[in-house]
């Protein structure tokens, strides 16, 4: 999906890797994410939500939950302009940041904590957790009574004709919301400050352009309602797809805050003309195991069904040929995946498409030095964080 935007955009990128996985330094089923055009891109990110006066949390599943990674980013400013924290989309992952002392600003929104963790949600004084149900409102209300503090919930939405990833249906109806507000007036520790939905924006292959959802409208209707209640709204979350061309229109729309992920490594779909202000820094390292029925098998474990992977550059005889991935059947685990044509045994393969590194088996290589000309290898990591052994 990203090949052509990745030779286009950086090139760098793919020589380091080669270099490594010829010192033995970089193992088959690995993605290698360059540290510094990370880091760019999270820099522009500030910018231009700087610009439209947008707060920011930042997304860690796409690239492995990775801690060092994290706090790199944390780190980026512009002005003075920093990432609020992160955002953990499930408990697992705020259980990984919590053990790396990293802070999770947002939780909640499309998996809850469980019950037997939301004391320690809350005792991590999250700036936000989403909600989407009375059930779990009340137990962290009990949660913060019981730490003598208040603590800010927001509300997930849906109403009828909503785009709802399966797995991930949860909401309130709009014409629950009067209710659910006097209910949460009642509990004594939690307050209610904004609204958030999912997927806000989406690419359109047809336009090429990335445009409100219908969960866009949802999300803003939610907002009038509680306005109408008299419900300080401190918060319109709206995350999906951010980056900084849908910025601006998230401006527009009157959004608060977003959550970009896959715009730090430049892997948003607009971006596979490579025409996007945020530069590709993520690439897949694979190498060829075998032959079989005239095609070329790699080593895999670093599939995800809807990272669109097509093509692939082997690299054998000190130059690249490119080839095709053949399709994926979803059903079978991808011990390896196929190559169109036969190729040396051994040769690294390169790929390029969108990912999301936590429901994989890979590794996680940070390169940091790639921009300014001084390559090293400063982690290895596997898909949930954890580091490897040297």
């Amino acid at each position: 999906m990203f090949l052509k935007t990745l030779l286009k955009q950086n090139t760098q990128l793919i020589d380091a890797a080669i270099s490594f996985w010829h010192q033995g330094k970089i193992s088959p089923d690995s993605y290698v994410i360059d540290v510094e055009q990370t880091e760019a891109n999270a820099r522009l990110l500030l910018e231009t939500a700087s610009r439209y006066q947008i707060k920011l949390y930042l997304m860690s599943k796409q690239f492995g939950r990775n801690p060092q990674l994290c706090r790199r980013l944390l780190a980026c400013q512009y002005q003075g302009e920093r990432y609020q924290g992160m955002v953990a989309v499930d408990f697992k992952e705020a259980r990984q940041l919590y053990r790396h002392a990293i802070p999770v600003a947002h939780i909640g929104h499309l998996v809850q904590p469980p019950s037997g963790m939301v004391d320690e949600v809350v005792r991590q004084r999250p700036e936000v957790i989403t909600v989407f149900s009375l059930e779990k409102a009340l137990e962290i209300s009990q949660a913060a009574h019981r730490q003598h503090i208040i603590q800010p919930l927001m509300l997930k939405v849906c109403q009828s004709g909503d785009l709802l990833y399966a797995g991930q249906e949860a909401g309130f109806e709009l014409s629950q919301l009067p209710a659910v507000i006097a209910a949460l007036r009642e509990m004594p520790a939690v307050r209610l400050v904004g609204i958030t939905h999912f997927p806000c924006m989406l690419y359109d292959t047809q336009s090429q352009r990335t445009s409100p959802t219908a969960n866009m409208h949802t999300l803003l209707a939610a907002r009038n309602i509680l306005q109408a209640q008299g419900v300080s709204i401190e918060q319109v979350n709206a995350p999906s797809a951010t980056s900084c061309t849908t910025l601006p229109q998230l401006a527009q729309w009157g959004v608060t805050h977003s959550e970009p992920g896959h715009a730090l490594t430049g892997t948003i779909p607009a971006n596979q003309h490579g025409n996007q202000p945020e530069q590709i820094s993520m690439l897949y390292l694979s190498e060829i195991s075998h032959h079989f029925a005239n095609n070329s098998y790699l080593f895999g474990g670093g599939h995800y069904r809807r990272g669109h992977l097509q093509n692939a550059l082997i690299w054998h005889d000190n130059q690249f040929s490119q080839s095709t991935i053949l399709p994926i059947d979803d059903d079978s685990i991808d011990y390896c995946l196929r190559l169109a044509g036969q190729f040396p045994v051994s040769s690294p393969v390169i790929m390029c498409f969108r990912t999301q590194i936590f429901v994989t088996r890979s590794d996680v290589v940070l390169i940091d030095g790639i921009q300014s000309g001084n390559p090293r290898i400063i982690g290895r990591y596997d898909s949930q964080g954890n580091k490897l052994p040297e």
